[in-house]
């Protein structure tokens, strides 16, 4: 098992209250939280990241606790080391394609030089095929272009497990497609673990080794 999840957490929007109760073991590398639009998929992904603080449970990844209601324990989530790709890439307009992998690499390399050329950077450009473009920033690149860079800058640091938030949803369908495998393929040769979440049952083809389907908040199967 290397995810470990017990969270709970009431939210109030518009007047409606939404309540996140989720439990969920993950036995194995390839995860995927399938469900509808507003079920708590993005919510449950961000209580990992450490992006969400639940009022009750824990969150241990690996055996070690990142988060403990009970105990105290909270991580920030710079120190949980987890590659987070959200659903709008948050890519850095500023910077170009190869300043956004580095970003993270170096603390406090807020803004690292476009000559700077770093190994484990042209690595994960040359893995996703984006070193051609290094140079570009992300408005003068492809969606595709930049789904590969946001990828890559949640690689690049070597994460305990990888992070997604609806990866593809923006994508045409013959891109989803190639680039499911391309990163089946990362995955693969990485060994990194993978939670993913998604509504669309061509990832849970492709990346469902267990599948737990959240509905209103709670996990329902998996």
């Amino acid at each position: 098992m290397w995810l470990d999840l017990q969270v709970q957490r009431r939210l109030q929007a518009s007047g409606q209250t939404f309540e996140l109760d989720v439990v969920l073991q993950c036995t194995q590398r390839q995860v995927v939280l399938f469900g509808p639009s507003g079920a708590g998929k993005s919510l449950t992904l961000k209580a990992v990241a450490g992006l969400l603080r639940p009022e009750h449970g824990h969150v241990r990844l690996h055996g070690q606790t990142l988060f403990d209601a009970g105990a105290g324990i909270d991580l920030p989530p710079q120190r949980r080391r987890l590659g987070y790709v959200f659903q709008d890439y948050a890519l850095f307009p500023h910077l170009s394609v190869r300043q956004n992998v580095a970003f993270g690499l170096q603390r406090g390399w807020l803004n690292p030089q476009r000559s700077t050329r770093v190994d484990a950077v042209e690595q994960w450009l040359q893995a996703f095929r984006i070193e051609h473009v290094a140079d570009l920033l992300p408005s003068q690149v492809s969606g595709g272009q930049r789904q590969r860079t946001a990828l890559a800058r949640a690689l690049v640091t070597r994460p305990q497990a990888l992070l997604l938030d609806e990866p593809f949803a923006a994508l045409d369908h013959d891109l989803r497609q190639h680039l499911r495998q391309e990163l089946e393929t990362v995955l693969d040769e990485t060994g990194i673990p993978l939670l993913l979440i998604s509504h669309d049952p061509q990832d849970v083809a492709v990346f469902g080794q267990q599948v737990a389907r959240v509905v209103d908040g709670r996990i329902v199967g998996g």
